[in-house]
């Protein structure tokens, strides 16, 4: 072993190692082993910043603003409409939202493709008075299954892809993914649909856990301000400090039987006001006599959210403002004008103490303030919304030119006219000149955390090939399968690649499989091309862990699921891809050709 090597796999083992971990972003974590590879000589200087004008990077944020136009347009409510039925059985609901999320990632980003689904999802579940979290880990999977059918369904397909143009010349093209995207994607589905979701823990089939959140009754009192009190003058928002130190919200103030809750904050207190004040019965207490209040003696029921305030629920995404945060360091009451009104994780609800509570990923969140705040509150932080939100207006007359300029570039990069990157620049461009996706909507739509990955690590794995690290790895690997056939050794290479990526991002994943497959190919002196293929399935084949993918982490909090429930469906789903995979592959890709 050399020395960059050893520096090398130095880096990457640090760097598995801490996204295992998962307590700093993997954005983080890859630039900053770019950084060392760069300090150390590992990576030469020139390549430094290569990987950020990578056509892997740049078709990937390319994908994700061609997303957000398909969004605004419409096109995707059309198809929604027609999903959600509440008399169809769970199977035909599965199957049909399955295979919608399924068609929806081969041509969009799979997260958003969830995104826009599972608010849909989880409006059918409650209308069927049925538990989410009977439906939600299926429709995740079967959004992960379709994105294996084209080269931009899945970051993985098109890391391959274009790591198959640098190494042999060609890259692959846009539906050579399909022969075993399509066959893996029917299958999958169709599990899920019929054993799959029944290999679930009854009692996470059995209630819906957001719904939970939402039992306010005994947390909301109103506190009178006396005509001698010392607040009489001052401005709600000044109490702001102190409610939270009690972890009491201030919802607003009642005058004369009119609720200020839109404009309360701003407004001098005066004798009589009737404060509305939300926490735990205790808390309450200590806030009314502290600053002494009289209670008013009514607790507001069901009228408490009145004309003005409603509630939503959202999920934290990994690489939001919320995530690793508290409440209370969001300043949340005071900047966005929103209460956080209950937390739950896997399963677990959360209402005493909820502003200190440090957020992960997948929590679901409570939110109470002005229905007309909610929504960019939301955006604020960088949640997903359970409910369709009903406040963008979709330009759904352009629907169907929206659908035309997408299908038109698709069209001329299969068949050779237009290099991808420039076709899905130009839907860009169409999509901002008609102004079906602003130039805000552009640089919120792109997944800055992904690029940043991506753009890191690209050159670590050209460095790690270019010093011969694959090429060990590739070696040990033939070593420990002596003797077996080229089959057992694909089919070795896949249950590897697919248990790295339950664990770690699978763009890393592929930009570390990718190379390796081609050297073991090399290797046996057979085509590359099963082994690239099988390291694209297997990358994109997250199904064990909610931490594998981000589909996963999104519908652990809505669905109520527990760490150690996707490995239920997950595992046999996994032995599924690899049985009905690999014959296929090999049909379509030959070892001998």
């Amino acid at each position: 072993m050399t020395l960059d090597q050893g520096l090398l796999f130095a880096i990457m083992g640090c760097v598995f190692s801490l996204l295992l971990w998962g307590r700093i972003r993997y954005d983080v974590v890859a630039f900053g082993a770019l950084v060392v590879a760069l300090v150390v000589g590992a990576v030469p200087v020139d390549q430094a910043f290569s990987g950020f004008g990578h056509p892997a990077t740049v078709i990937i944020a390319l994908v994700l603003i061609a997303s957000r136009g398909l969004q605004n347009s419409g096109a995707i409510e059309l198809i929604a409409r027609y999903v959600v039925d509440a008399s169809r059985s769970l199977m035909a609901h599965i199957s049909l939202i399955g295979v919608a999320g399924a068609i929806l990632s081969s041509f969009m980003n799979n997260v958003a493709a969830l995104a826009l689904l599972m608010p849909v999802d989880m409006q059918a579940a409650s209308k069927a008075n049925r538990s989410p979290a009977t439906t939600l880990m299926p429709l995740s999977f079967a959004t992960i299954l379709g994105g294996m059918v084209t080269l931009i369904g899945t970051p993985p397909n098109i890391v391959v892809a274009t790591f198959r143009g640098e190494a042999l010349g060609e890259p692959y093209g846009m539906f050579d993914f399909a022969p075993v995207g399509i066959a893996v994607a029917v299958i999958g589905i169709l599990f899920v649909a019929t054993i799959g979701w029944r290999l679930l823990p009854a009692e996470r089939r059995q209630h819906a856990p957001s719904n939970e959140l939402r039992q306010l009754d005994g947390y909301i009192a109103e506190g009178r301000v006396p005509g001698e009190s010392g607040l009489i003058g001052k401005r709600l928002n000044e109490l702001y400090p102190q409610a939270e130190e009690m972890d009491v919200g201030l919802l607003g103030i009642v005058r004369n039987g009119i609720r200020l809750a839109g404009t309360a904050r701003g407004r001098t207190l005066e004798p009589g006001d009737l404060m509305v004040l939300e926490g735990s019965p205790k808390a309450i207490e200590l806030f009314i006599g502290t600053l002494g209040l009289e209670f008013a003696g009514n607790e507001v029921e069901g009228g408490v959210l009145g004309d003005n305030l409603s509630m939503l629920e959202v999920v934290v995404l990994h690489g939001s403002r919320m995530e690793g945060r508290a409440a209370r360091d969001l300043n949340l009451l005071y900047g966005q004008e929103v209460l956080l009104m209950g937390v739950s994780r896997e399963g677990r609800h959360f209402r005493d103490r909820v502003r200190e509570l440090r957020l992960r990923a997948g929590d679901i969140l409570l939110l109470l303030g002005d229905e007309k705040r909610l929504a960019a509150a939301a955006t604020w932080m960088g949640c997903l919304p359970l409910a369709e939100r009903g406040l963008q207006v979709l330009q759904r007359n352009r629907a169907l030119g929206a659908i035309a300029v997408f299908a038109a570039a698709i069209v001329a990069a299969t068949i050779g006219w237009l290099y991808l990157p420039v076709a899905l620049a130009l839907v860009a461009l169409a999509y901002v000149l008609s102004n079906i996706v602003s130039l805000n909507q552009i640089y919120d739509s792109v997944e800055w955390p992904v690029v940043v990955l991506l753009g890191s690590l690209i050159p670590i794995g050209g460095a790690l090939e270019a010093s011969g690290g694959t090429a060990l790895i590739a070696g040990s690997i033939i070593e420990l399968t002596a003797g077996w056939s080229a089959f057992a050794v694909l089919a070795v290479l896949m249950i590897v690649t697919m248990t790295l990526s339950d664990v770690l991002n699978n763009v890393a994943t592929a930009l570390i499989a990718a190379p390796i497959g081609l050297d073991i190919a090399n290797r046996l002196g057979v085509s590359p091309d099963p082994f690239l293929m099988a390291v694209a399935v297997a990358a994109s084949c997250a199904f064990l862990t909610p931490i594998g993918h981000k589909n996963n982490t999104i519908v652990m909090g809505p669905g109520g699921y527990r760490f150690g429930d996707y490995w239920r469906m997950g595992l046999p789903l996994e032995i599924l891809v690899v049985v009905v995979s690999l014959p296929v592959i090999l049909w379509a890709w030959p070892l001998s050709s």
